[in-house]
């Protein structure tokens, strides 16, 4: 048993996982991170670039056989979590003839029901002070049109982090729901499709670096969510005042899809 404190970060290869990585290799508590991603070579990278205090694990998380190879990890080797960091996910644009079944049921499986996998795999070795970081968006404030099941699903991870935060406070446990807008990552590789009525319009960007650093300052402070840049912050009160129907036509209007 090795009751190393760690951090686990998934879908710590590239993005905003990647920043929560450099990160959690500078916080005191963490003696090493343990980085989660479906490219081996990509993790690989990461040990090249970051060193032994790096252990990776290629697991593709929307497989539910993936939860049982992390269960059974965690169970030979007994580690301290500090930090449970769930980046891993992926978006589809355009409507829903441009993406298919499998996808979007891969996507719902990814961005929510890992989320949920890892938090209760995890959660019996974390100890009182751990914190765990679930990845919502500023997609989470609304329905969206043309990417209806990424932002449902950050509907549902924002509201399960914040119930969670709620249920661990006799554990001193927080759970933190990060709401960014857009992220200069490679999140619009994936999420382009040949769709013709599409999302193209990206306002407000802002770099992983930015979120990924407030995102744990908030963490840190005992927040429930997380929400960096005074745009995404506005649109957060504007969907509070205004009602859905509102906000789904000011959203039609900026992408300028009628």
């Amino acid at each position: 048993m090795s009751e190393k404190r760690i951090a686990v970060i998934t879908g710590a290869s590239s993005g905003i996982g990647l920043e929560f990585l450099r990160l959690m290799l500078q916080r005191p508590e963490v003696e090493e991170v343990w980085a989660i991603a479906r490219n081996a070579q990509k993790l690989e990278a990461l040990v090249r670039t970051f060193g032994s205090r790096v252990r990776t694990f290629s697991l593709d998380l929307s497989d539910r056989t993936s939860w049982t190879k992390w269960e059974a990890v965690l169970k030979t080797e007994q580690p301290r979590i500090t930090w449970l960091v769930n980046s891993a996910g992926f978006g589809k644009f355009g409507d829903y003839t441009a993406v298919d079944l499998s996808t979007s049921v891969n996507m719902i499986d990814l961005n929510c029901s890992a989320v949920v996998a890892m938090g209760m795999i995890c959660l019996p070795y974390m100890p009182s002070g751990a914190h765990i970081v679930n990845l919502a968006s500023q997609a989470s404030f609304q329905p969206l049109p043309y990417l209806n099941v990424y932002a449902a699903g950050k509907a549902f991870v924002r509201h399960y982090s914040r119930a969670l935060n709620r249920e661990l406070k006799g554990k001193k446990i927080t759970v933190t729901a990060v709401c960014p807008g857009w992220m200069d990552t490679p999140f619009f590789d994936r999420a382009r499709t040949d769709a013709k009525q599409t999302v193209r319009v990206f306002w407000g960007m802002t770099t992983p670096k930015k979120v990924a650093q407030k995102a744990v300052r908030d963490a840190a402070a005992g927040k429930d969510m997380s929400v960096c840049s005074a745009y995404v912050k506005f649109c957060h009160t504007a969907a509070k005042l205004l009602p859905q129907r509102a906000m789904m036509k000011i959203w039609l209007m900026q992408q300028k899809i009628k």
